[in-house]
This record gives C-alpha cells, structure tokens and sequence, in this order.
C-alpha cells in the first residue's frame, strides 16, 4: 500500500457566532486540508487548523511543512509499514505539530480502511458512543448565562466555560450567573486558557469552592511553561486541574505527571502532532492513573472524526470536547461522525467514513 499522492487544500467556513477565549477570537474556522492516495486506491483525508496562540501554526506554515518536508518523505513508502514512517514524520522537523496531525490522521485513515474497519475498533475499540460537552465563549456574565441556558435546552449536560479574559471577580460573576441560569443538575468545566497567575487562580478556586459553585475541572489555569505555578494551584484547591497548553509531548506529559503538577490531562491532536504520539501521551497518563479528556481546535467535521476515533478507542480517554462543529455555519464534510444532540456516533464505514470534502464551501480562501 504505497503513498502515490500528498495534496493540500484550503477551507474556511464561518461560525454562527464569534468563539471567545482568553487567548483570542475566532470568526472564520480556517484549515488545510490533506488527501493521501495510495496506489490499491485508498484515500486517507486529514485536517490542521492554524492556531497561532497555541500551536504556533499558520496556513502558510501548516502547507510548507506538508509539501516541502513530509510529502517527500511519504511519497512511494509502504503504510503497512507505518512505524517507521511515523517516526520518521515526527522526527522531520520541531514543531508544527498541526502539519503533523494532519498526515498522521490521513495515514490512520488510510491504514484503518486497509483493515476493514472503523478507526475507532483499529485503535482499540473501548466505546461506540460518546458525550460531547458545548463550550460557551468568554463575554459578560448576562450574555454567558444565557447562551449557557440555550445550550443545556438543546440538551447538553456539561458545559465548558471559558474564562481567563478579565479580572477574577469577573470571572466569579460569570459562573454564578451560569449556575443560577442552569442549575445543580449540569456539570460545568472551566478553562482558563492560561489567563490566571497562579495566586489569582487559588485565591479564585477556593472563592468558588466556598461559594458552592461545583466547578468539575478547571483546565490551564496559568501560563503553558509555569508547571510549577500548575503545581502550587492543584496541591491547594480541592478541584480536580487539568493540564491543556503545558501538555504538547509525551515527555511533557511525563514531566506533569511525575511531579503531580495536575490530576487530568487534555490532549489535542493539533498540540501532539496526531494519533500517533496521543497514544503514547494516553498510555503514560494511564500508568500514572491518571485520566485524559481528548479536545480540539475550532476544526470542522473531519479533524473532529479523527479526534473522536482517537477518543473513543481508549478507556482512560473518559471526557469528550468535540462541539466545534456544531459552531459553524455550515457542514462541508460528507461521512463522519454523527452528531445527535450531545451523542456523537460512529459509521459503519472503515477509517473516517469520510466520503469528501466541500473545499469551495463556506467563505473565500483567496
């Protein structure tokens, strides 16, 4: 099963409505897009969104690194030998984690459609069904309560609130007004996209703590290479910390775990370069007993199916961020996942069940 072809296509669709974070805003979800052709007739699809705050990635940068460094590497290998091309992937240049995830998950694609089967069952098979939480964007505390109240009547059950933007008694004000708009009965996470410092994020956890809010998580509370910061917040509050930013590698991963520094991982395959190296960051947070979330960029339909197959093939895998389809404007992607309400299922399909991609929907890529 030789590689005959490596091509890159650009996408851009709207969002229904501006995604807010600490970090930046996002109007137009922007991607390239990858289609790998082998020659018994296999087309493995991938997806990398730029994230220039996270990941460093750029649509510029994503399809250099893709065409000039790992399309030749690719060209004419046989993916049943996919080991040492993926180390070879991974090895090729620093960085530019997206580039990589996307041929990573267009080789997954490929492999798993070889064996005749759906990725997630490839990979391991643990579940065939999984929750997605909804994010609700960072603005005031009025407009959150009641986009988080929309939401939960659309039926989601845990709500991932971001936060981080402003000063922390505004950040307090902003979960209470959810809180009291959606009640005890709906889980709520927050994320914080590294805007706290430390000291804001304990002395603003523990206010939380004491006013009842039942926060279940709060992931990055401080800036990506302060672990240690990320140590000081998880040994003095009682809710569970999640490690996102400070997470890229499996050696990141191990340097988090050994020093307790959080008690839940999130990985991303935009931040880990693919399926590949997220296996290995899941198998190290699992030998520590530690459990993982599997999140995602503002990506469409089909980075999202890789994610989620990625997800549901793992049991210590055990919470799901996979809404950012349903924030845009419109579905370019034939096959899939499939979406109801907060359900996310599998086709039958072998691979990503990806039958095509739209490139010319949505907006103008020019």
């Amino acid at each position: 099963m030789k590689i005959l072809q490596v091509e890159t296509f650009r996408t851009a669709v709207p969002l229904s409505k501006p995604f807010k974070t600490a970090l930046r805003t996002v109007y137009v979800a922007e991607a390239v897009v990858v289609q790998i052709t082998c020659d018994n007739g296999l087309v493995g699809w991938g997806e990398a969104p730029p994230t220039h705050v996270i990941t460093g990635d750029s649509l510029d940068s994503i399809e250099y690194a893709i065409q000039q460094i790992l399309k030749p590497i690719l060209l004419n290998e046989n993916l049943l030998n996919y080991e040492p091309i993926l180390q070879r992937l991974h090895k090729s240049l620093v960085r530019n984690s997206s580039a990589k995830a996307a041929v990573d998950m267009a080789i997954y694609d490929c492999l798993a459609q070889h064996s005749r089967l759906p990725l997630y069952q490839y990979l391991g098979g643990a579940k065939s069904e999984l929750e997605t939480d909804f994010t609700v964007s960072v603005n005031s505390p009025k407009e959150m309560g009641e986009d988080a109240i929309g939401y939960v009547e659309r039926g989601f059950r845990v709500l991932k609130v971001k936060v981080g933007k402003d000063d922390m008694l505004t950040d307090i004000a902003r979960i209470r007004e959810i809180r009291s708009r959606v009640g005890d009965m709906v889980e709520i996470r927050l994320d914080a996209n590294q805007g706290w410092t430390a000291k804001e994020a304990i002395r603003g956890i523990r206010k939380m703590e004491d006013l009842g809010l039942n926060i279940e998580l709060v992931e990055q509370p401080v800036i990506a290479h302060d672990v240690e910061g990320l140590k000081q917040v998880t040994d003095a509050v009682e809710t569970p910390i999640m490690a996102d930013e400070s997470v890229f590698t499996p050696e990141q991963a191990l340097q988090v775990l050994k020093t307790r520094s959080a008690n839940l991982i999130n990985i991303k395959l935009m931040k880990s370069g693919g399926i590949f190296q997220a296996e290995k960051i899941n198998s190290i947070a699992e030998s520590f007993g530690v459990e993982c979330m599997v999140g995602s960029m503002i990506e469409t339909r089909l980075g999202i199916t890789a994610a989620a197959h990625f997800a549901a093939s793992k049991s210590n895998i055990t919470r799901f961020d996979f809404d950012a389809p349903l924030m845009l404007a419109e579905d370019i992607v034939t096959g899939g996942i499939i979406y109801n309400g907060r359900l996310i299922s599998f086709p039958d399909a072998p691979g990503l069940g990806i039958g095509d991609i739209n490139v010319k929907g949505g907006v103008s890529v020019e």
